[in-house]
């Protein structure tokens, strides 16, 4: 299959899981017939959910089991949910690797010395030959001509044939020379090669051995001597880099020579002599063959005509041999270059046969060393290899340093005998018909079929695929690319190893060279593998650049012809090519990228094929890298109206869209490294680039509050850099709170800046006043200013404000013309309005106390930008003081009512970020400022120290000197999107299996266990089976049953979660849900139960999180958090949120003491809805229906009890007030099966009242379970039960007609202790358990008397 239909076929399944798109819309499409009365047989094919959902009249089913219970999405298992709050590190471009498959010193070989010692018709004394005996030189009877025509011949005739691997190399040679000749021919070499390598050929065929003392030999002036050279005198006449070859008996001698000289043998050898290559003929204790089978020079004849030297060898051996006559080799047609002919076919083959043979034999650092540094050092070592097989078949064994594995019996010397047989036997007709076509080998084929089948089996695991080298000869041939590069990108496509092993075999200059092709069908294969290559290795930025690579994916990214995610790859591609490389920006801009982009992007439509989300989110990340730091491309995005086209995105579905909006958007913004302005010709342009500005800025304040903390985190980034180009201005801003006796502003809602066309609203005020007083506000005034009694009048609390450096410096003056603020030289930009600066204030202090620490870290950050730093001081404890005896209060205020009060931005009232204050480090206050002064507490000066553990931060040091881009976070959207293409996008997942089995497991156990629920008899629900201590000291707030294991899950006021398995009685886990907190836990829900269940905490301040791998000691980690309430009113202690989950819809629906009830999406991770609930209460309890996406239930504190479906226009489907009494209602849910009109409610009173939508009365029955002590309902998901707990010690369970089964007043134990307050009820989703938990820090677990539990 075409690696075009591959990715069709294949991407169109991975794409959702890219995004993480699990959500089941199928809700959506029976909202408009919500209240219709379908008959359910007319559509047999319909889930019952949805027939279910279509109507609130259709009852009667609570005998069916069906899946309409078991939802089958999973949501928050996506790539961001894996990395982003455990600060994973991103960097999918490995350095070290770097350096490790790229070849530093790509060298050549920039002459070739050639020393002949012949003395033809003269035997030299120490050879004693055979008759008949080997006698060819260079293919030539040296003895049928005159002797010196013979020895100029065969010199000539040596340098062609060095020339065919090498012809730009400068040839010199010395036919039977004397010392100083040779002297003289080595110093010219290397002048004429300079840094280059020389090339040394000796052939000693008519002279003595090399002694054992590592010397050959040549001739005196007469020829009547043979005179010693040194091997030491001819290295240092040559120098490195260089390469010999011997070509003479007993050449081992030489290389022991050498190897002593240079002492090879120790690690800590020079590296001069590193760069020193041998290649001798054989051992040192033998003798070059003699037989007449071979030329006198056989190893000079494989080393420089291997397929010749090849053939004639193979034809002795071969079926052939009887047709084939050695004449017939010489008159093979073709050139070696032309694979198109037979001898370019078999050169082609024996290239890729010797590479792969080297390839899969030798250390991957030397076979690049030796067979991709230098053209002709790869041609001769692939040559040795034919060598070493040849002459060992005759007893004789070539060496070589550095030293080589034995190679001659590797099989793939088999695939060459194979392949030369099948073209030699076309010989003889190619020969008598010129004209007749050749057929070319299916050598290329068969190996491509190899890969092939290794690609289906094999793995990392796995040893890797022997063909590689052979793929990349493939690539040099029209009739085998496309299919090569199909494998090729496959090969990729299994990870990062894969990669490196293509790079190192040395696929980048064939793909590099491929881009200059322009066959349309490779197009989408070679941006596929140029995402993997640079999804491993930024560095290929620079080559690509400099061979105008870049325009390639700017064409393929405009073209329509291409799937969308293909050229999401080519914006990848192209992100990564500006990324850091300001020539890489500069030359994409020159190609107009931006106008592309955004031309595409203003395009782009929800219901158009071509708009996919991970084109739109690469499109805005290259758009982003484009123009980072880069002031030129920056103007011409705002120029071409970028912020307008981007802010729509900030409301897309996908959090990685958003984010990448976000950080394109904050790319946009003018850091002042190198842009300032000193007005004049530019003052127009700079206005409009200041009201660009403010427009970005407005777009991104609608997200503070998203619910993806990747989105949040990019706005923190982008507000990072607004700080940075307005440092002095918003400074001001947060230092006029304090100045006393001055008018203070409070600050605006962010709820009153709305980008027209956004899309997205925070509902609420976000954040109030930047200071509200606590319990304790005798030192703030009534309009919310600091009294200049208060202690934070009298003192400096802010780092780099004016009320830090003395106390009489108080004015704005001091910060107008302080020109440096924590050590950072700041532009300064033109003011814009107060009220904006405000806005973005408060958003930062939004960020400094969002749920998320990594997004907190990131917005105390920002904050320190500005001035502003955190200093930590522990909160003091009740009946305990932390003050030492030294450091007593003196007066009538006290620590904790500073506590209280000097939170100037509510980080204390959240509980995420207590403080005190810090005196600022510019000097120690004199004696007589500190006279006078009422002293409220000690103040502890310890330095923030931002950088400490925070992955993807950039390391600064406020005011010590550092650089001015190391104050800036980093953003992160873009390293971590760069990570789904260094992992494999065409196959699915290999534990695909696996999960499903374990699905459908569960899903066979949950049906099993709901017919029984739904047709058990319960007598009494009072057997208590287990009792756990919790440890608790302020008792349990909430309580959660695993469906599928005996573990039960119990959280407290001071938001400590425990996990017990009450089977075995031990416990499993404990942590925190965060590090600073005082609201405690207000529900326990579990998101995919059938599948690996994550856990969500929500607090009673609206903050949601989400953990994973809970049940595992200490092994936690957080998935995702954010704030299910913003814009609630700061100060306020608690909201006492009340939320509920639906993984039918996967929606979290959140209200609390507030005047709306928000729907949160978590697989969009955005607010989709927020529904008024009216002025007059607030919402008390909400419950979501279990087998209705889009339905839930609220219940009020004034009694009142609403159903909304999300579903209809008006949501709001059905208002009544069934409790008489105006108390609050504790619990609400909607009764077990699909009948989506009963619902049960229980208020504080002590009323449960059963409820039925189709009544107009609403209540059909009534319990008065306890009296003015109702505090918890609990009602069975399946089983027609619910149970109620009071404050007055007593747990009562019910049926669904009112009859009261039980009642529970004592502990199981030997004094039969009475159960405390009961806080929580739960009930277990699938079986007839009861956990309940109270003010005492037992959780016990009851069971029906008469079950088998």
């Amino acid at each position: 299959m075409a690696l075009g239909d591959l990715m069709e076929s294949r991407f169109s399944q991975s794409s959702m899981v890219a995004f993480g798109s699990n959500h089941i819309d199928r809700y959506d499409a029976v909202a408009s017939s919500s209240n219709s009365n379908e008959d359910s047989e007319s559509v047999p094919h319909r889930r019952d959910s949805e027939l279910a959902s279509s109507s609130y009249g259709n009852g009667g089913t609570h005998g069916t089991t069906n899946m309409a219970y078991l939802p089958q999405n999973a949501l928050l298992c996506d790539l961001r949910h894996e990395a982003f709050e455990a600060c994973l590190p991103y960097g999918h471009f490995d350095s070290d690797f770097v350096s490790k498959w790229r070849t530093k010193d790509r060298m050549k070989t920039g002459c070739v010395a050639i020393v002949l010692c012949l003395n033809i018709s003269v035997d030299p004394p120490d050879v004693i030959k055979i008759s008949p005996c080997a006698r060819m030189e260079c293919w030539l009877d040296p003895f049928s001509m005159a002797p010196r025509k013979a020895i100029e011949t065969i010199g000539e005739t040596l340098k062609k044939q060095y020339e065919r691997w090498q012809p730009r190399a400068s040839y010199k040679d010395k036919l039977d020379p004397t010392v100083d000749e040779v002297k003289r021919l080595c110093a010219a070499c290397r002048k004429c090669a300079k840094s280059e390598r020389v090339l040394f050929h000796y052939n000693g065929h008519g002279v003595p051995k090399p002694t054992a003392n590592g010397e050959i030999w040549v001739f005196n002036k007469s020829y009547t001597q043979y005179i010693p050279l040194p091997i030491s005198d001819l290295d240092s006449w040559l120098k490195t880099p260089s390469i010999y070859v011997f070509d003479c008996s007993a050449a081992g001698l030489i290389v022991n020579a050498f190897s002593e000289l240079h002492d090879w043998s120790s690690p800590s050898s020079s590296g001069s002599g590193k760069d020193c290559i041998l290649l001798a003929a054989c051992e040192a204790h033998e003798t070059l063959p003699q037989s007449a089978e071979f030329p006198a020079d056989i190893f000079t004849s494989c080393l420089t005509t291997p397929i010749k030297m090849a053939l004639r060898w193979f034809c002795t051996r071969s079926l052939l041999r009887e047709s084939l006559h050695y004449s017939l080799i010489d008159k093979i047609p073709g050139r070696p270059n032309d694979r198109k002919t037979l001898l370019g076919e078999l050169n082609w083959i024996f290239t890729a046969v010797t590479d792969t043979i080297a390839w899969n034999v030798l250390p991957h650092d030397l076979f690049r060393r030796l067979f991709r540094q230098d053209l002709l050092v790869a041609s001769l070592f692939r040559n040795f290899l034919l060598a070493e097989r040849i002459m060992r078949s005759a007893n004789c064994s070539p060496i070589s340093h550095p030293m080589l594995p034995p190679t001659h019996q590797h099989h793939m010397w088999d695939a060459w005998d194979m392949a030369a047989e099948i073209c030699l036997s076309q010989l003889p007709s190619l020969i008598e018909d010129p004209t007749a076509e050749f057929q070319p080998s299916p050598f290329f084929t068969e190996q491509l079929t190899a890969f092939e089948v290794w690609l289906n089996h094999g793995n990392d695991n796995k040893k890797p695929p022997e063909q590689l080298p052979i793929v990349l000869q493939v690539l040099l041939s029209q009739c085998h690319r496309f299919r090569a590069l199909v494998l090729l990108g496959r090969f990729l496509d299994m990870g990062s190893w894969a990669v490196g092993l293509a790079l190192s075999v040395g696929i980048f200059p064939y793909v590099l060279k491929l881009l200059q092709t322009t066959t349309p069908e490779l197009r989408q294969i070679l941006v596929f593998i140029w995402t993997k290559i640079l999804a491993l290795d930024k560095s290929c930025q620079v080559d690509l650049v400099k061979d105008e690579g870049h325009m390639y994916f700017i064409k393929f990214l405009d073209s329509i012809e291409a799937f969308p995610e293909q050229r999401a790859m080519a914006a990848f591609v192209l992100a990564v090519i500006v990324d850091g490389h300001r020539r890489g920006q500069e030359a994409c801009t020159e190609a107009d990228l931006i106008n592309v982009c955004l031309r595409r992007l203003k395009s782009s439509n929800p219901n158009d094929v071509q708009t996919e989300p991970l084109f739109i989110q690469w499109l805005c990340l290259c758009l982003g890298k484009v123009w980072e730091d880069f002031i030129e491309a920056q103007i011409f995005g705002l120029q071409a109206d970028a912020p307008a086209i981007f802010a729509p995105l900030l409301s897309e579905p996908q959090p990685e869209v958003r984010a990448a909006a976000a950080f394109a958007l904050g790319t946009l913004l003018d850091v002042g490294f190198d842009s300032c302005r000193d007005g004049g010709g530019d003052e127009y342009d700079y206005d409009e680039k200041i009201r660009a500005e403010i427009d970005i800025v407005r777009s991104l304040l609608n997200i503070v509050s998203d619910g993806s903390p990747l989105v949040r985190a990019e706005v923190a980034v982008a507000l990072a850099r607004f700080s940075f180009g307005h440092n002095k201005h918003l400074k001001a801003v947060a230092a006029s709170y304090w100045k006393p006796q001055s008018s203070l502003l409070t600050l605006p809602s962010l709820t009153q800046i709305k980008t027209p066309g956004s899309g997205y609203s925070t509902p609420g005020s976000i954040v109030g006043p930047l200071l509200r007083a606590g319990v304790d506000n005798s030192s703030v005034t009534r309009d919310g200013r600091i009294s200049s009694s208060s202690p934070l009048a009298s003192s400096g609390i802010m780092h780099g404000s004016p009320l830090s450096d003395d106390s009489s410096q108080h004015s704005d003056s001091a910060m107008a013309n302080d020109g440096i603020s924590n050590g950072i030289t700041n532009c300064r930009p033109k003011s814009l309005d107060s009220t904006m600066y405000s806005h973005c204030v408060s958003a930062m202090f939004t960020l400094a106390k969002d749920p998320s620490p990594r997004v907190a870290t990131l917005g105390r950050r920002v904050l320190s930008i500005i001035g502003i730093e955190q200093v930590v001081t522990k909160p003091l404890k009740a009946g305990s003081s932390s003050i030492r005896a030294s450091e007593q209060v003196s007066g009538t205020a006290s620590f904790a009512g500073l506590a209280r009060s000097s939170s100037w931005f509510e980080m204390q009232a959240s509980g995420h970020l207590p403080l005190t204050f810090r005196t600022p480090p510019v000097s120690p206050p004199r004696p007589s400022y500190m006279t006078g002064i009422r002293r409220v507490c000690s103040l502890e000066f310890r330095p923030y120290l931002m950088g400490s553990s925070d992955c993807g931060l950039a390391d600064p040091v406020l005011g010590s000197g550092g650089t001015e881009r190391s104050f800036l976070p980093q953003s992160v959207i873009y390293s971590w999107s760069c990570d789904h293409f260094s992992k494999p996008v065409l196959g699915g997942a290999d534990d695909g299996d696996d999960i499903q089995a374990r699905w459908e497991e569960r899903e066979k156990f949950a049906l099993d266990q709901i017919a029984k629920c739904q047709h058990i008899t319960v007598s009494k629900l009072n057997r208590q089976i287990a009792s756990w201590d919790t440890k608790f000291e302020t008792g349990t707030k909430t309580t959660l049953m695993q469906p599928f294991s005996p573990i039960v899950i119990a959280a407290d006021e001071k938001e400590r979660i425990r996990v017990w398995n009450y089977e075995d009685a031990v416990p499993l886990n404990g942590f925190d849900n965060h590090d600073f907190p005082d609201k405690g836990i207000s529900k326990l829900c579990l998101i995919n139960e059938l599948d690996n269940s994550l856990l969500l905490v929500a607090s009673c301040d609206g903050n949601i999180r989400i953990w994973r791998d809970y049940t595992n000691r200490d092994q936690q980690k957080l998935v995702t958090a954010f704030s299910s309430i913003p814009g609630h009113k700061p100060g306020v202690r608690s909201m006492n949120a009340v939320v509920d989950w639906q993984q039918q819809s996967g929606y979290l629906y959140a209200s609390g003491e507030t005047s709306c009830i928000n729907v949160w999406d978590l697989d969009k991770e955005m607010l989709i809805h927020s529904i008024p609930s009216g002025p007059d209460c607030f919402v008390s309890a909400l419950s979501a229906s279990q087998v209705h996406g889009g339905l839930y239930a609220a219940g009020c504190s004034d009694g009142s009890v609403s159903v909304y479906d999300i579903r209809t226009p008006e949501m709001l489907i059905y208002s009544v007030r069934p409790h008489k009494k105006k108390e609050r209602v504790v619990g609400i849910g909607f009764q077990p099966g699909l009948d989506s009109a009963k619902m049960v409610s229980a208020a504080q009173a002590g009323d449960i009242q059963f409820l039925d939508l189709r009544n107009n009365m609403g209540t059909y029955l009534t319990i008065d379970a306890h009296r003015g002590s109702l505090t918890a309902l609990a009602i069975h998901r399946h089983a027609h039960i619910i149970a109620s707990g009071s404050a007055k010690q007593l747990i009562k369970v019910f049926s669904l007609d009112g009859k009261q089964l039980s009642s529970i007043r004592n502990t199981l134990t030997f004094m039969a202790h009475k159960i405390g307050s009961v806080s929580c009820l739960t009930f277990h989703p699938y079986e007839l358990l009861l956990a309940a938990g109270a003010a005492d820090p037992l959780v016990s677990i009851y069971a029906d008397e008469n079950s088998e539990t």
